[in-house]
C-alpha cells in the first residue's frame, strides 16, 4: 500500500471519512462503504486489511452499553460462533480477497445488502430455533467475509429478525461488527493477508473514521434517517453492480 502517492492518501481518507459519515447517521455502513470504494482503487484484500482498526474501534464504541452486554450476548451468541467458525474456515479455503472472482462476490454481496435495505421485510425467529439458525446464519455471513471483506449478509437480516428493541438491535451489530472484525483479521494474517505495514495504516485511517462518525452522528439530529439511508443504499447498489460487471469483464 503505497501511501507515498498523496493523490491515493487523499481519497483513501475521503473514503474513511464518508464510511463514518455513513455509520454515525445509520449505525451500520463504515466497512461496507469502504470495502466497495477502496476496492476501486486497491486490491480488495489491502483494502480488508485497511479497514480492520477503524471497523473494531467504532464498532466496539458501538456495542455499549456494557451492562446489557451479557443479556444481548445470550441473543446473538450462536450468530457469533458461527461467524467466527465460518470465516476462519473461508480464509484457509479461499485465501486473502483477491482478483475478479473477489469483486464479483463483493459486488453481488452489495447488491444484495442494498436490495434488503430497500425492500426486505425480515420474518419472526421462532425462540427455540434462535441458535441453530443464528450459526447458519453466522456460518454465511463468515464465508462472505473471508470472500469479500463485507460481513452485513445475512447478519443484519437475521438480527433484524429476532426483534430486538432499537437500543438493543444497535448495540447487537455493534456486537457482530466487532467479532466478524476480529475474525477477518485473524483469517487475513493465518493467510499472511495482514502483515505489521498493513496494521500501521489501518491505525492511522482510524482518525478519519472517528470524525467521519463525529460529523454523522450530528448530521443524524438534522437529516432524515429514512432519506439518508434510501439514498445509501441506491448508491450501494450502484456501486456493487460496477464491481460485479468490472469482475465480470476482466
Amino acid at each position: 500500500m503505497n501511501f507515498l502517492d498523496p493523490t491515493l492518501l487523499a481519497a483513501v481518507i475521503a473514503v474513511f471519512v464518508l464510511a463514518g459519515v455513513v455509520k454515525g447517521v445509520v449505525g451500520l455502513g463504515l466497512p461496507t462503504i469502504s470495502m466497495a470504494m477502496l476496492a476501486l482503487v486497491m486490491a480488495p484484500a489491502q483494502a480488508a486489511a485497511l479497514l480492520i482498526v477503524p471497523s473494531l474501534i467504532t464498532n466496539l464504541w458501538q456495542a455499549r452499553p456494557w451492562p446489557a452486554l451479557p443479556r444481548v450476548l445470550r441473543r446473538v451468541g450462536g450468530l457469533q460462533a458461527g461467524v467466527c467458525a465460518g470465516t476462519i474456515a473461508g480464509a484457509l479455503w479461499l485465501g486473502p480477497p483477491s482478483g475478479h472472482w473477489a469483486s464479483v462476490c463483493l459486488g453481488f454481496a452489495l447488491i444484495a445488502y442494498a436490495a434488503w435495505g430497500l425492500f426486505g421485510s425480515p420474518p419472526r425467529v421462532p425462540p427455540q430455533r434462535e441458535n441453530a439458525l443464528g450459526i447458519a446464519a453466522g456460518a454465511i455471513t463468515g464465508l462472505i467475509t473471508a470472500a469479500t471483506g463485507v460481513f452485513v449478509i445475512p447478519a443484519v437480516p437475521y438480527l433484524q429478525a429476532l426483534n430486538l428493541g432499537k437500543d438493543e438491535l444497535i448495540q447487537a451489530m455493534g456486537i457482530s461488527f466487532t467479532v466478524s472484525t476480529a475474525a477477518l483479521a485473524a483469517g487475513l494474517w493465518l493467510n499472511g493477508g495482514y502483515a505489521p505495514a498493513a496494521a500501521g495504516a489501518s491505525i492511522l485511517m482510524l482518525l478519519p473514521a472517528l470524525a467521519g462518525m463525529a460529523l454523522g452522528q450530528w448530521l443524524r439530529g438534522r437529516l432524515s434517517a429514512r432519506t439518508f439511508k434510501l439514498c445509501f443504499m441506491v448508491s450501494l447498489a450502484l456501486l456493487g453492480a460496477y464491481q460485479a460487471a468490472r469482475g465480470l469483464a476482466g
